[in-house]
């Protein structure tokens, strides 16, 4: 396997039991789980991110929401299927994120989603793996209820 590359078994099944759901519930399934899976990354990426002002540091989140000039960027690198959600982790629409990152051609680099994201790739994997199915039976359960429920009323 190519250095920086990852693999994961089973996702083929879980993709299968993620389309017996119906959609709007498969992504909330989705979007439980990668903003569960994300959070140990913001965390870290909180804890080193140089402090300025403390802006920069605050903006740090999950969301599934993207700036209009990120949207256009992004359009072109995402394919959207049944079973699936967008989790950003990162800076919100701050203008600086990405120099304080990578740096300019006068100040250097100061990397801190990277770090953050690799020291905790494995833990959000882990997370994804041991919690993804129990977060596709529990949906399915309660929809099992639901319609329990409403079969009950008639």
């Amino acid at each position: 396997m190519a250095k920086g590359s990852v693999r994961i078994d089973g996702l083929k099944e879980l993709y299968q039991a993620l389309s017996q759901l119906p959609q709007a519930t498969g992504k909330n399934v989705l979007r439980r789980i990668g903003i569960r899976s994300l959070a140990p990354v913001i965390s870290a990426a909180r804890n080193i991110v140089p402090v300025y002002r403390g802006d920069l540091k605050e903006s740090l989140k999950i969301t599934t929401k993207l700036s209009k000039r990120q949207q256009r960027e992004n359009a072109k690198a995402v394919a959207v299927g049944k079973a699936s959600v967008q989790l950003y982790a990162g800076a919100a629409a701050l203008p600086h994120a990405h120099l304080v990152e990578f740096g300019t051609a006068t100040t250097p680099p100061q990397p801190f989603m990277r770090p953050a994201w690799d020291a905790n790739k494995d833990e959000v994997l882990d997370i994804i793996k041991n919690e993804l199915g129990d977060e596709i039976t529990k949906a399915a359960a309660r929809l099992a209820k639901k319609a329990a429920r409403l079969a009950a009323k008639g």
